[in-house]
């Protein structure tokens, strides 16, 4: 058997097999309870500065010219 077909049957089956765990571990690792708070501060980090907007910070180029 040729080494690309070898690779190629692994990739198909237990590679596919592996990578389809790994999603679904990282899909449960995201949604599992103790993580909403977490996610939901995070989630809102766009509207933080919704009153005025968030304040200009100078580069180092700026502050010498």
């Amino acid at each position: 058997m040729e080494l690309y077909t070898l690779l190629r049957q692994f990739a198909d089956s237990w590679m596919l097999l592996a990578l389809f765990a790994f999603f679904i571990a990282v899909v449960i690792w995201a949604f599992r309870p103790g993580s909403t708070k977490v996610y939901s501060d995070v989630g809102n980090i766009p509207f933080r500065n919704e009153d005025k907007p968030a304040p200009q910070h100078t580069t180092a180029k700026e502050t010498r010219a």
